[in-house]
């Protein structure tokens, strides 16, 4: 008589926690960072500690500790103090995918200001300097306003108020 699956199996997970983590790496995200990511978002626990992600992974105390320090910074991991020890848990944000993209909003905007500085420093949008600044400074803004309405109708279909996507017709 064959085994009944309780669940998916280890290797396989595994398998897909790192090709994920290779395809945000390939996006830009730190590495060590996306590995991580990707091991909280496949648990079945709510948190994992640093010595959890570092035996799941492979990987030692300062890799963890500094791709947690990236993750909390960019608002998708949340620290929390453990009962009666000195030791930290993380878990994911509540809206973790809005809230790490919110967190780059500023940063659109600040690039967007450097380039409008930029456009005066290089004599203005009528030099071909400060033409190409200008046009970056349009692009960030234009692109923060538009990731605004963006948040916005995510918020809405999250809560049942517009439809969810359909999946991509290549998935």
């Amino acid at each position: 008589m064959g085994e009944t699956s309780t669940g998916p199996d280890e290797g396989s997970v595994r398998r897909f926690v790192e090709h994920l983590a290779a395809a945000l790496a390939d996006f830009g995200f730190p590495p060590m960072s996306a590995r991580v990511l990707v091991t909280m978002m496949v648990s079945d626990e709510e948190t994992l500690s640093a010595a959890d992600f570092g035996e799941r992974l492979g990987a030692s105390p300062g890799a963890i500790s500094t791709a947690v320090r990236h993750l909390m910074h960019i608002g998708i991991l949340v620290r929390e103090p453990m009962a009666g020890s000195r030791s930290h848990r993380y878990r994911l944000t509540d809206d973790t995918w809005y809230e790490g993209s919110v967190s780059k909003a500023g940063y659109f905007k600040m690039i967007a200001d450097l380039a409008d500085e930029g456009v005066g420093v290089l004599g203005g949008a009528e030099t071909q300097p400060g033409a190409r600044m200008a046009e970056m400074r349009d692009f960030f803004r234009f692109f923060q306003s538009e990731l605004t309405e963006i948040y916005k109708r995510w918020k809405d279909v999250k809560a049942g108020g517009a439809d969810r996507p359909s999946p991509s017709p290549d998935a």
